[in-house]
């Protein structure tokens, strides 16, 4: 088993290093860049949230996150999916306070 800290480390590095080819899809030629859409959208953002949200918030927070993203994405566009991304920060936020209001 490893240790908490170590599991941080590496889900950083997962992190970063999954951020680089989403840098390369923004700042590539658009001619260029249609090529790696599918990858982008499906592949790299989707591990990138789960591995942030991982460090940020838990695993299931972070499963939430990539299926919510996933599911906005196909079915609706990338506008939706950010703003299921919103939602979903707004909900737990709402969910602590509730949680945090029970325990006094």
């Amino acid at each position: 088993m490893i240790s908490r800290a170590t599991g941080r480390v590496i889900l950083r590095w997962i992190h970063v290093v999954l951020a680089i080819p989403i840098l390369g899809y923004i700042y590539a030629p658009p001619a260029e860049a249609q090529q790696y859409a599918f990858a982008t959208r499906f592949v790299f953002v989707p591990l990138t949230i789960l591995a942030g949200y991982w460090m940020y918030a838990g695993a299931y927070f972070a499963i939430i996150g990539v299926v919510l993203w996933l599911s906005a994405i196909r079915w609706s566009g990338v506008g939706a999916a950010i703003l299921s991304q919103l939602g979903l920060f707004v909900g737990r936020k709402i969910w602590l306070l509730i949680r945090a209001r029970r325990a006094k």
